[in-house]
């Protein structure tokens, strides 16, 4: 689990792609501080295993459907990402529950500056944006945002100038990729109050629940 509290940005070294894989290494200092083989690194909001590391680098190894669902197969060398190590039980949680485990991907529409604030407008599918409430987060790249306005194809976050100034997403620009990962605490909500949605079933109704023994 993570927090979407990025702790820096690190620096592609090599990025080796397979067949039906990758292995990534990255060039990183804080995030390695107490890091051994076999913990969980999150790679732009994407949960990763190092697999081995140095005095100043890890490698992961990344698997087809990772490939697939995320961003990182346009990683080059010398791109930039968001790094964020597992969070601890002793850890202050400054953003939400991030699992790390990617929903989808978006696209940056825009980016126009209102006072400090820079608003993004992100592109995506309805699948996400159905999970996504207003003044809700949301996690972009790994980093968790506060949601500003949601329609039923798109969003909008506002980053401050700390956000700005030390993610990719300061890097990035209209027509970027960026990884989605909706609220954590609201996909279960969801799950539990319709079940059976995901089958093809109708929603629960008190019918439902009335024929299946749940009230009288």
């Amino acid at each position: 689990m993570f927090t979407g509290i990025i702790e820096e940005l690190g620096t592609v070294q090599k990025l080796d792609t397979l067949k039906d894989s990758a292995r990534l290494t990255v060039q990183a200092n804080k995030v390695l501080i107490g890091s051994q083989i076999g913990d969980s690194i999150a790679v732009n909001g994407v949960c990763l295993t190092v697999t081995d590391r140095s005095n100043s680098s890890f490698s992961v190894d990344i698997m087809f459907e990772t490939l697939q669902k995320t961003n990182l197969y346009e990683l080059k060398n010398h791109s930039n990402v968001n790094l964020e190590r597992a969070l601890q039980l002793q850890t202050r949680l400054g953003g939400h529950l991030v699992s790390g485990h990617v929903d989808g991907t978006g696209r940056i529409a825009s980016i126009h500056k209102t006072g400090i604030a820079n608003i993004y407008e992100i592109h995506t599918s309805k699948n996400i944006t159905h999970y996504l409430l207003p003044k809700g987060s949301v996690a972009v790249d790994g980093i968790s945002l506060t949601l500003v306005d949601i329609e039923e194809d798109r969003f909008t976050v506002s980053l401050i100038p700390h956000t700005f100034a030390h993610t990719t997403l300061g890097f990035k620009g209209p027509g970027s990729t960026v990884n989605l990962e909706t609220d954590l605490i609201g996909k279960y909500v969801a799950k539990f109050l319709n079940p059976e949605k995901d089958l093809g079933k109708k929603d629960i109704t008190l019918d439902y629940l009335s024929q299946h023994g749940f009230i009288d």
